[in-house]
């Protein structure tokens, strides 16, 4: 472009003023590829410009800094803004000048050369850059502006989110209680023993109908403003989705109301609720929005289900098929449980549908260790994978031990844990319909296994815990977990296994007292004569002070009568299962004691 051409265009009607002429220097300026207007002023000498416009004479000026004139009422007063700009072609420069003053250079004279290509995505040209765009976090918080910018990002994110609401003042509490897994099977369990029907229901817009104890204002949505009050707010009478109370709003008017409507809260299970109508019990279980509820007398949950409808609006799923990723088959001989789909939806997911079968999840006597010389793998893959098989263990107690034990490895893992890994899913694809029997018409006596691996771990030789409990034959509870402690000698680690298998059986005996189930002196098999000998006679304790006194509730339960510790054989330790690898022939033994079995493999 001809600078004599832009100092044209500001002599026209636009340039009614000062600035105008300065818009005419920046063109000018941009077509010399980030030469400044102070090179003029260097060793070549001064350029031949007209001196009869103090724009020009400003900023040619030796010691001045700035690219354009501080706005003074004298200087303004001063000023010729009727007489053009007139910038000959012989201005144009064709090198850089060697020795340019310091002063006048704009960013680090370390740094590269800054051209338009490198710059393509700034405002100006080069000549009048006042802020290049940071390239790391730690240079845009030295600039206070960017730092600015990004508080107001973050106030606007957290006003359209809805996390203004301060606790204390807005809200006091968000917990919300929800059902155990545990507490699922033995209601499903109960269903099999007297032989009803399970239903579920879900509440549509659950937390709509939570009412709140607080004053709460939105505003209006955008869009959707009441044209005769656009800059009103809303006042909350119930909870929506988005406020921390809206939860705990919900579960508070839910049990309310079925309180005031006769039933009675559970002991120890929030969730549960039941209520007894002639020698017939119904029970109802809520995780959330979701309800279960069944009762002795088919009448009953007819009665149920119009009373939840004339409070709620309820879309009534009918008979239970499909709980929190369980598939439920319910029959006049039993109640079938797995996660068939979910299984295979795992094999599609992690590739490894077509891959080859295995017949158990771990190889027998196989040991897994940090392998801190080992091949990495994909951390966030190996995860995944693990929180995938975790959640499958609600219904496949088969794969607990060999999950749990891949979990300890989740911070490094290496190329030998997700070979392990890949045999579980192996496994998975030989087994995908594996799941849990509960037969009906059968007793419901609560009975318990327990069982440890001495010092089974590699990274820090802690001992593994493993226990099971059944109602009548039917797999309601089991765990597979490494001790929080190191101990010193096999009794030890067996004791304290057993300390936690009866703290899970007292809960288990408190729940069932909810079902009209008062149970005592209630049986927990154990391998370990030891063990027996230390929680039986006191003479023992001196050689046993170094447990710890939390797991010593084992000996008081165990004189209060509430439980009784039998030997059992360790082929018969079904508890085995939880705790090691085993071969194919226990593995599969176990598995029947456990009752798992494919649904074709059901029989009246």
């Amino acid at each position: 472009m001809d600078p004599a051409a832009g100092a044209g265009r500001a002599g026209g009607s636009g340039a009614e003023n000062g600035l105008d002429a300065a818009w005419a220097v920046r063109d000018w300026a941009g077509d010399l590829l980030g030469w400044t207007v102070a090179a003029c002023a260097s060793s070549m000498g001064e350029p031949s410009l007209p001196h009869s416009h103090p724009i020009i004479q400003k900023d040619i000026s030796d010691n001045n800094q700035n690219l354009f004139p501080t706005e003074s009422p004298d200087q303004e007063e001063q000023w010729d803004i009727e007489t053009p700009i007139e910038i000959p072609e012989k201005t144009r420069l064709n090198k850089w000048t060697k020795n340019h003053p310091i002063e006048q250079i704009i960013g680090d004279p370390n740094s590269g050369i800054q051209t338009r290509a490198a710059s393509s995505n700034e405002c100006l040209y080069g000549a009048f850059l006042s802020m290049t765009e940071p390239k790391t976090i730690h240079s845009a918080l030295k600039d206070p502006d960017w730092v600015k910018a990004m508080q107001e990002e973050l106030a606007e994110f957290e006003r359209n989110q809805g996390y203004s609401q301060q606790e204390g003042i807005d809200y006091d509490e968000t917990y919300a209680p929800v059902a155990r897994l545990e507490a699922i099977r033995i209601f499903l369990a109960y269903a099999a023993h007297k032989n009803f029907k399970v239903y579920q229901m879900d509440v549509k817009c659950a937390f709509l109908h939570g009412e709140i104890d607080r004053d709460v204002y939105i505003q209006q949505p955008p869009g959707f403003e009441d044209p005769q009050f656009p800059n009103h707010s809303f006042k909350l009478q119930k909870a929506v989705y988005g406020l921390k109370q809206a939860p705990r709003a919900w579960y508070s008017t839910l049990s309310t109301f079925l309180e005031e409507s006769g039933f009675k809260r559970g002991s120890i299970d929030q969730t549960l609720f039941r209520k007894i109508f002639n020698k017939h019990l119904l029970i109802v279980q809520i995780y959330v929005d979701d309800i279960i509820f069944g009762s002795t007398d088919e009448s009953l949950s007819i009665k149920f289900a119009d009373l939840m409808k004339s409070k709620f609006e309820m879309s009534m799923i009918g008979e239970m098929t499909t709980f929190l990723g369980l598939q439920v088959k319910q029959s006049s001989d039993g109640i079938f449980i797995n996660q068939e789909n979910y299984v295979k939806n795992l094999l599609t997911r992690f590739s490894l549908d077509n891959s080859n079968t295995a017949k158990t999840p771990m190889a027998l006597g196989y040991k897994l260790d940090a392998d801190l010389n080992g091949k990495p793998v994909d951390q966030k893959k190996y995860r995944g994978m693990i929180g995938s098989l975790l959640y499958l263990t609600a219904s496949r107690p088969d794969i607990m031990f060999s999950t749990c034990v891949c979990a300890r490895y989740q911070a490094n893992p290496m190329e030998s844990h997700a070979i392990a890994v890949k045999r579980i899913f192996k496994y998975l694809k030989g087994t995908p319909s594996l799941g849990l029997w509960y037969p009906a018409n059968s007793d419901f006596q609560l009975n318990a296994f327990t069982d440890s691996d001495y010092g089974g771990c590699r990274l820090d030789r802690k001992s593994t815990s493993g226990s099971c409990q059944f109602l009548g034959g039917r797999l309601v509870s089991w765990t597979s977990k490494k001790q929080s402690c190191v101990s010193t000698s096999t009794a030890e680690a067996e004791y304290v296994a057993a300390a936690s298998c009866c703290s899970q059986v007292m809960w288990m005996q408190t729940q069932l007292r909810d079902y009209g189930y008062k149970v005592s002196q209630i049986p927990i098999f154990c391998d370990s004569t030891s063990t027996i000998a230390i929680s039986h006679n006191p003479v023992h304790h001196s050689m046993t002070k170094h447990i710890d006194i939390r797991y010593h509730f084992l000996k008081d339960n165990i004189q209060k009568g509430h439980i009784e510790l039998h030997f059992i054989n360790t082929e018969d330790q079904i508890a085995d299962i939880f705790t090691k690898a085993l071969d194919e022939t226990k593995f599969q033994y176990f598995l029947g004691r456990l009752g798992m079995l494919n649904p074709d493999n059901i029989h009246p």
